[in-house]
């Protein structure tokens, strides 16, 4: 199916149960979240996909995008990338804390394995320089052939993609001071070039000797002249701003949600690849009828015909962080679990947000019970807890990935554990198999009498009476999961940013028995009905 400037279509190629109807809310990704831009020698931009662990590259002018590394390849995680006079492809893979290149034949090497939170890289004159994305992040110079680094900078606060400039010094944003600044490729005392910026991530010189910098928090793109700080607002887009390349003196931006816009004359915008989800994730039905879609990132409120609005991101007030999980919870207000390891009641209109518990590993699903108590499943730690009140209570523990988490009509608590293929309920401390011969159970819903499970191995959505225990497939062959045959690698955490990331296939119900469902593998929300 080729998908070009948002046309797509909504029927989806799988198959439903006699008497259902399935259809895409939402269109399918054509990336998955947008980070490093570079511009390559075919004068394609190749972005650079955390979330997906692909780098891809974009024909500007028609819209074509080519997969170079797909996910459960070499390439882990890439956040930024570089390409050096003989077509090397160089990529920071952050969550692995490493460079690797990528030669123009396909294969792969490591180049340097110890550089945690791996993000900013460039190549100037034959020399590769790459950095750390944290506070006290180290800026150096990597020898290719695998000697000992030489280091340019050090305890910088969250340097990120860096430039070149004309003056032949290294010029980079200072996330963490909300900065820019330039040091001799030698090291040395740093300048600052510029200061209460909108946190900029991204600096690029174009051909007239400017900076072009975009900003994460408010989303601007500026043109900064570096002999005195001056800048220009060429264009806003929106918070989550990434990364900066040219095309000749075309100007292209990226954005964490998946979008690259050109940057026109006036402040303009020309979608080259329209927004999308990094995943999805956890979903869940508000009290106003509206969808609430987890995007690790972002968080959106999605209604079907209409565009998805930005509930929060990372760089947005209040925002709890990478949110994974999610649960209704009253109006304006929802429950979310975080990769971070928290768990948050988040009101996103007004901006705040309460954490509940936190220092948890790898949280998934969350559910609210009918008295209020907020259960969610702790896959890292093998445990489904409940918090209310401010008291936390173990309800099971040794579960093998527990992911997906559900109330049942009588207030029995039922858990996907995703890694034993099951679907149990907790009573007495104790998981009782409820449905048992699942691939990798995920998202997981009640709805009267039927528990639904969305095995995302199987590409299979099921539906189990809890009171005959009669067991159907409602749908085979859904857009979930990891592509066939693809293993993917593990996220791990990014820094202090984000704890691990990683898949949750969730589903949510609306008020008319619709069944909503994070199609991971192509980055869309589907609706399934029944027919009539």
């Amino acid at each position: 199916m080729s998908l070009q400037h948002g046309r797509y279509t909504t029927s989806v190629p799988a198959t439903v149960a006699e008497g259902w109807t399935l259809e895409r809310v939402t269109p399918p990704s054509r990336l998955f979240g947008a980070n490093g831009l570079r511009t390559g020698p075919d004068g394609r931009i190749y972005v650079a996909q955390v979330s997906g662990s692909t780098i891809s590259a974009i024909d500007v002018d028609t819209g074509v995008v080519e997969i170079i590394t797909s996910k459960g390849g070499a390439i882990v995680a890439p956040d930024d990338l570089v390409f050096d006079d003989a077509g090397n492809l160089y990529a920071t893979e952050i969550t692995e804390g490493r460079v690797s290149m990528i030669a123009p034949n396909g294969t792969t090497r490591v180049v340097y394995g110890d550089i945690p939170v791996a993000n900013p890289i460039t190549f100037h004159q034959g020399r590769l320089i790459a950095g750390e994305c944290q506070m006290g992040g180290r800026i150096m110079e990597l020898d290719r052939d695998g000697g000992a680094p030489r280091m340019i900078a050090t305890d910088v606060p969250m340097p990120n993609a860096m430039d070149v400039g004309p003056d032949d010094k290294l010029y980079f944003p200072v996330m963490g001071l909300n900065e820019i600044w330039r040091i001799g490729l030698d090291g040395g005392a740093h300048e600052v070039v510029a200061r209460d910026l909108g946190v900029p991530d991204s600096v690029k010189f174009d051909a007239q000797g400017f900076l072009i910098s975009t900003q994460v928090a408010s989303g601007q793109v500026l043109r900064i002249d570096p002999r005195n700080g001056d800048r220009t607002v060429l264009a806003t887009v929106a918070a989550g701003l990434d990364n900066v390349t040219f095309v000749g003196d075309r100007i292209f931006v990226s954005s964490i949600s998946g979008q690259v816009n050109e940057i026109l004359a006036g402040g303009k915008l020309r979608s080259v690849v329209p927004d999308g989800f990094n995943w999805p994730l956890g979903l869940a039905v508000l009290e106003d009828g509206q969808l609430f879609a987890a995007d690790g990132p972002y968080c959106y409120f999605v209604r079907p015909g209409q565009d998805r609005q930005v509930a929060g991101m990372l760089f947005t007030p209040g925002c709890p962080g990478y949110v994974r999980g999610v649960a209704a919870s009253g109006p304006g207000e929802v429950i979310v679990t975080t990769a971070n390891g928290h768990v948050a009641r988040w009101r996103p209109a007004a901006m705040e947000s309460e954490f509940l518990g936190e220092g948890y590993d790898r949280l998934y699903g969350v559910a609210v019970a009918p008295g209020g108590g907020v259960v969610f499943a702790e896959a890292g730690g093998g445990r489904v807890l409940a918090i209310q009140n401010g008291n936390a209570e173990v309800l099971a523990s040794r579960l093998n990935e527990p992911m997906g988490v559900a109330i049942g009509p009588d207030g029995t608590v039922l858990v996907s554990e995703s890694g034993a293929g099951r679907v149990v309920k907790l009573s007495g401390g104790r998981a009782e198999t409820l449905v048992d011969g699942l691939r990798e159970p995920q998202g997981i819903l009640v709805r009267g009498r039927l528990l639904y499970v969305v095995d995302a191995l199987a590409k299979d959505l099921i539906e189990y009476d809890l009171t005959s225990r009669a067991r159907r497939t409602i749908a085979s062959g859904l857009p979930v999961g990891a592509p066939a045959g693809v293993t993917p690698k593990f996220l791990g955490p990014i820094g202090n940013m984000s704890g691990p990331m990683g898949p949750f296939a969730g589903i949510a119900a609306g008020p008319d028995g619709t069944l909503y469902i994070s199609a991971d593998a192509e980055g869309s929300v589907l609706a399934l009905r029944v027919a009539g």
